[in-house]
């Protein structure tokens, strides 16, 4: 049983490869079907995220597909020269296996412990699974990757510890300052990466009423258009900022774009506090609007603190992580070596089992010509039963437990061969 996997991540592919890379869900459907079409006996799901482009396959044959097939059809479909898709991670064997539950645990993410992951690994079994290119293998593979996945997230505290400026403001500043967000008017200033994350993880909170306010009114509708959201023009910006229970700012202004007084006039008559997240460098709001009474204001510097102290905890978690992640690899990969001696266990059993019946039979046409009773004959049948599986115990706990060693081909070949089992 072979698995392999080429990744193409932010570990050793530039990002522009990467961006030529990427595929689509039509794209990636069609990837699927060439492979399908190319390697019948094989399995495979194809990973697609803003940071990697990853193949993971399952073949029964050796080696089959190789990699470099695996490179050449993804260089073909995006019309590339496979030279230029070099720059990938190629791994085979219990290194792919260990690989995909440390990408499903997030331990291989830009950012360790992110939580979207997970979500993106079943999202791409689901659709191999739609288009025929997993099955069984791929199966117990994914399934184990998202058991590890909540053991990680269970027994250690990787996921728990926010490390992204926006994550620490939304999920450990402001959930702290309200109870629930549904009810909230929350007023976002700027409309890059940092504010699109910040929308992220505020719908995940619960915040439904938000405003998307920007210099650039068409920058704010394509935001607000992505997420549903209501977009508004910057010369509104003084009217939403008077409502708003929370606002995010993340503006790339060279200056403030809140002044202290400024601020005063617009919340003037206003009896509801305000948290402000100023996630902006340079600030977006002016310092002296914290001293303001119902008004909290917390900038990037606030959050960074709160940031490192979380990268320092997320470190110690992580030889925790990795020692799950191993064992885990480990227990799969001797579960699929001991399933596959399947076949040769069955055929013992069902061997032992005929040879059991003939015996007992016999045995007991004879015994009951001489008024073998019910209850007797019932105790023997157990005894036969007994008798073959206490038989069986020590080669097949021999085959369990050398699973995970070079002897267990060995072992199984020599079951064979001792019992004359032909497969």
């Amino acid at each position: 049983m072979n698995w392999s996997v080429v990744s193409w991540s932010h570990h050793q592919t530039p990002i522009d490869l990467r961006e030529r890379l990427a595929f689509s869900p039509e794209q990636g459907q069609q990837l699927l079907h060439r492979f399908r079409a190319q390697f019948p006996q094989a399995e495979c799901v194809l990973l697609n995220t803003c940071n990697r482009v990853e193949l993971y396959v399952f073949s029964e044959q050796s080696a089959w597909p190789a990699t470099s097939q695996l490179i050449d059809m993804v260089a073909d479909f995006h019309k590339m020269p496979a030279m230029d898709l070099n720059q990938c991670l190629q791994l085979s064997g219990p290194k792919a296996v260990e690989h995909l539950f440390l990408v499903a645990c997030s331990l291989d993410s830009m950012v360790v412990g992110e939580t979207q992951i997970l979500a993106q690994v079943r999202e791409s079994y689901e659709a191999a699974c739609r288009n025929e290119t997993a099955s069984t293998q791929m199966h117990r593979l994914f399934q184990r990757a998202t058991a590890v996945a909540r053991r990680i997230a269970n027994e250690t505290l990787i996921q728990r510890r926010r490390v992204s400026v926006p994550s620490v403001a939304i999920s450990e500043i402001a959930t702290e300052f309200f109870e629930r967000f549904d009810d909230k008017e929350i007023l976002l200033i700027g409309a890059g990466e940092m504010s699109t994350e910040t929308i992220r993880y505020l719908m995940d909170a619960g915040a439904r009423r938000m405003t998307i306010v920007n210099r650039s009114f068409s920058r704010a509708q394509e935001l607000a258009q992505s997420f549903s959201l209501v977009a508004e023009p910057w010369e509104l910006l003084d009217l939403y900022i008077a409502d708003a229970d929370l606002i995010v700012s993340t503006t790339g202004a060279p200056q403030y774009i809140v002044h202290l007084e400024h601020f005063k006039r617009i919340r003037t008559d206003r009896n509801h506090a305000v948290l402000i997240l100023d996630l902006a460098v340079p600030r977006d709001f002016e310092p002296g609007i914290a001293d303001l009474p119902e008004t909290y204001l917390y900038s990037v510097d606030d959050l960074q603190l709160v940031c490192e102290k979380n990268i320092q905890a997320r470190k110690s978690e992580w030889p925790k992580a990795v020692q799950i992640v191993e064992e885990e690899t480990n227990k799969f990969i001797n579960d699929m070596r001991f399933s596959g001696s399947g076949p040769t266990i069955r055929k013992l059993r069902d061997q032992a089992n005929t040879i059991k019946q003939e015996e007992l039979k016999r045995l007991l046409d004879k015994l009951r010509s001489q008024g073998l009773s019910p209850e007797m004959e019932k105790e023997l049948s157990y005894a036969f039963d007994r008798l073959v599986n206490k038989l069986l115990h020590p080669p097949l706990q021999s085959l369990r437990e050398n699973a995970d060693s070079s002897q267990h081909a060995g072992l199984l070949d020599a079951l064979r061969r001792l019992f004359q089992i032909d497969d």
